[in-house]
């Protein structure tokens, strides 16, 4: 679905993305790890239109999106979440779902006039397409509550969630789990692969903890120094001595330190 060529992204005379070259499959749920300051942010942003790259393309579904901006690629199916969410505070969690699928009547002035019947029917279209959605992630009991006064793994959630209020093809899921406790983070990853198998969503995701990874994602690759590192299941990727090196600065054969390293 996703192929980056030659990705560069300079920033002055730091290239935080240095001719990275990967392909994220349709269906797959890909993970993307490596040491802090690899480049795996910079590359999202990248790939989602938020910054235009140096050099490179890339493509989605062969079609060239390079630098096309982010609403045109949300337009294409391509959505991506943040490593600190970015809710509305004070609208409800329904609030916050109604709000995603654009072109809405309501946006309309004349609308607001003359088209007071279709815009009372797609609102609840949208407040039912909300509720089902809070259900699907075990979130409901939170539909009322204001966004901004929510857990940070229900933010997260709700992110999630907004992703499901379009057609969405693919998902750039940026560190999901970042202060996330235990319990949420199993429901996230739950939702995830529910998401996968059963609507056909294809996800790529940064995260730092290495057993949500191995538990969800395959395959997984490696970045470091803005480039791709290594590329495979988990258990290649931690038997592997390069990614050993570049998370350890060393070349120990003692795989098991490769256990738990933020990603």
């Amino acid at each position: 679905m996703i192929e980056v060529r030659d990705l560069h992204k300079h920033f002055g005379g730091f290239h935080a993305v240095d001719g990275a070259s990967l392909r994220i499959e349709t269906g797959s749920i890909t993970g993307l790890i490596g040491p802090n300051g690899a480049g795996k942010t910079t590359l999202f942003n990248v790939i989602a239109g938020m910054l235009a790259p140096t050099q490179g393309q890339v493509f989605m579904d062969g079609e060239d999106i390079t630098g096309l901006a982010p609403h045109r690629l949300f337009a294409k199916g391509l959505l991506r979440t943040f490593q600190i969410a970015h809710e509305f505070h004070s609208m409800t969690c329904r609030e916050n779902l109604m709000m995603v699928p654009p072109g809405q009547s309501g946006e309309s002035l004349w609308n607001t006039w003359f088209g007071r019947k279709r815009i009372a029917d797609e609102d609840r279209a949208l407040r039912a397409k909300a509720d089902e959605v809070l259900e699907f992630l075990t979130i409901s009991h939170l539909a009322d509550h204001p966004a901004g006064m929510i857990s940070g793994g229900q933010k997260k959630l709700l992110e999630l969630g907004r992703t499901m209020m379009v057609d969405a093809k693919i998902v750039f899921l940026d560190e999901v789990g970042a202060g996330v406790n235990r319990t949420l983070l199993k429901t996230i990853g739950d939702a995830i692969v529910r998401l996968n198998r059963e609507r056909g969503y294809t996800f790529c995701v940064i995260e730092h903890d290495m057993d949500f990874i191995g538990r969800l994602c395959d395959p997984v690759i490696v970045m470091s120094e803005g480039r791709v590192l290594a590329q495979g299941t988990i258990d290649q990727i931690k038997a592997n001595e390069q990614v050993i090196e570049a998370y350890l600065g060393t070349g120990l054969k003692n795989k098991a330190k490769l256990e738990g390293i933020g990603a």
